[in-house]
């Protein structure tokens, strides 16, 4: 069973302009996800499995709802015995462990703030975070390395702050299991004004910009309700099947792919606690697992499609998704070929939930985000003059907020009411994403505003650009800018990692721009070519062209 009745209007859909105009999404005046789905589900059908868990070194653990439950509830009272209560910041640094689960639905229990991070801070980064966000409780994993970088940040922050280990122990630090093996079986709020609100805060994300310091996103307590979209409509789960979505628990990914929209539908979540990615290893386990539904970036289905697949069962793999960039037509075709299976993309941020998607009704057209949300008031916007632009014509993604709030939307930027309004004002959410729509109503991502580029009067998306190099064999990874010219104001720049058994000479340089002029408009060739070894990037791998601009003083 499932619980979307309680939480939609209809649950089924003949078509998507059906979906369009009539999904709508219930908000309960005080919803929190931990008591009204997980202990819900624990009460009504205990042993529905929740949670699939193992690792590279054979270990397996299953999880009903009633477990988690328990879980949750133990830990939430060892929580609340640290000071943990309504609004107390706490991080969460624990890769894929299953824990990670017990510690996110009991941060609900109490009305905490959870902030989601990845293990590969350094201690300047953590710092950052420890005092931006007024973080008093970190928890991870028994890493030793991310342990001392814990240790040093901590040193450097003026007021105490405690730190938990999960899975080892450490002096000074409060070890989890101890603490856990001496805890109740049940957790009770004593004062019902001790819960939260739907308007307070139950997560903080750090987004990794690729320009400046990451910002805060926050989100409020029915912010899961808005992923019902994300699992059951864009990720097709079924009520008892099993979604595998790639995503590390410090992202947003995972809360779109792992926990909330996913349970919502019935749905039991896969967790792959792999030590380093490899296409085998994920292959292997989501058909040994028997995985139902799949969701990954295009870059993992890059890797997947040359390993050979005719030596995999998917037998029960129904459903794949992506997100994370435009996918190339490649993929989508070779994916296809090898499986059966269509990749359905998507498009939204870490401020929101699925925002365009390739709905189950729709015919996919590769390399397109889909079409918008339920609920989302979806328009591109000439970011010059603020007008509403046509087929065809490129604008920001914006959505209207004047009139109400979108399920899901986050709530504006932590501490930082400037930067919000910079992105939210007049009625308009701006994206700062810049696509273009076709006579269909599909959209197709041009790039970030900033990322445009101008030259002789033409605007040149540089995805359009990267996609055309990609398709080369020896071009293995890109990034295209514009860089200052006398004559045209800007003129594209393409900077390249070659594939194996490729060296950088004049003569691929002139190869690869005839390429592009060939896969694409003339006009968008790169005029500057620069071989590298590596392209900079964030902590989550998103290409800083920010960098390589200012390398080139654009």
């Amino acid at each position: 069973m499932h619980l979307l009745d309680r939480y939609l209007e209809r649950v089924d859909y003949t078509s998507y302009d059906d979906f369009r105009a009539n999904c709508r999404i219930r908000v309960p005046e005080r919803f929190n996800f931990a008591y009204d789905v997980v202990d819900e589900y624990a009460r009504i059908c205990p042993e529905k499995r929740a949670l699939l868990w193992c690792d590279d070194a054979g270990e397996e653990r299953v999880f009903t709802f009633a477990d988690l439950k328990r879980w949750s509830d133990r830990t939430a009272n060892v929580l609340r015995g640290l000071g943990v209560g309504r609004g107390t910041p706490v991080m969460l640094i624990l890769k894929g462990r299953y824990e990670f689960w017990f510690f996110l639905l009991a941060l609900h229990k109490l009305g905490a703030v959870a902030i989601p991070a990845t293990h590969m801070l350094t201690p300047k980064d953590l710092i950052y975070r420890i005092e931006r966000a007024d973080i008093e409780l970190t928890v991870t994993s028994g890493d030793s390395a991310l342990m001392d970088a814990l240790d040093e940040a901590h040193r450097a922050c003026p007021v105490h702050r405690t730190r938990m280990v999960v899975g080892g122990e450490r002096p000074e630090w409060v070890g989890f299991e101890t603490a856990v093996a001496h805890a109740p079986d049940a957790f009770a709020v004593a004062d019902p004004a001790d819960l939260p609100e739907n308007s307070d805060t139950s997560l903080l994300y750090f987004t990794s910009g690729t320009a400046g310091f990451p910002k805060m996103v926050k989100h409020d307590y029915a912010y899961p309700l808005g992923h019902i979209l994300t699992a059951k409509y864009w990720q097709n789960v079924q009520d008892d099947g099993l979604h595998y979505t790639v995503a590390d628990t410090g992202w947003a990914k995972a809360v779109w792919g792992k926990i909330y929209g996913q349970w919502l539908a019935g749905s039991a979540v896969f967790v792959y606690d792999y030590d380093r990615f490899t296409a085998r290893g994920v292959l292997a386990m989501a058909t040994r697992h028997g995985v139902t539904t799949f969701c990954a970036p295009p870059t993992v289905f890059r890797f997947l499609i040359k390993e050979d697949l005719s030596q995999y069962d998917f037998s029960k793999l129904a459903y794949t998704v992506t997100a994370g960039e435009p996918l190339n037509g490649e993929v989508y075709t070779r994916w296809h070929e090898q499986t059966g299976l269509r990749l359905m993309e998507g498009y939204g941020q870490t401020e929101s939930v699925i925002a365009v998607a390739t709905w189950p009704w729709l015919e996919p057209k590769p390399g397109s985000m889909g079409r918008p949300s339920p609920d989302y008031d979806l328009t591109l916007m000439d970011p010059g003059t603020g007008q509403i632009v046509g087929p065809g014509e490129e604008g920001e993604i914006v959505l209207r907020t004047a009139e109400r709030l979108p399920p899901g939307l986050f709530g504006g930027y932590h501490r930082d009411e400037e930067l919000t309004r910079t992105v939210w004002h007049d009625g308009w959410y701006h994206t700062g994403d810049m696509a273009s729509m076709d006579a269909d109503g599909y959209l197709w991502f041009v790039g970030r505003a900033d990322d445009v580029i101008k030259s002789s009067g033409y605007r040149i998306g540089p995805f359009e650009v990267e996609s055309a190099l990609m398709q080369h064999p020896a071009v293995l990874e890109c990034a295209v800018t514009g860089v200052p010219d006398r004559e045209r104001h800007q003129v594209v720049k393409a900077t390249i990692v070659l594939a194996a058994g490729y060296r950088p000479t004049a003569r691929l340089k002139h190869e690869l721009q005839q390429h592009v002029k060939t896969v694409t408009a003339p006009y968008k060739y790169p005029r500057v070519v620069a071989f590298v070894d590596a392209l900079p990037k964030t902590i989550s791998g998103k290409i800083r062209r920010t960098e390589i601009r200012d390398q080139d003083g654009a």
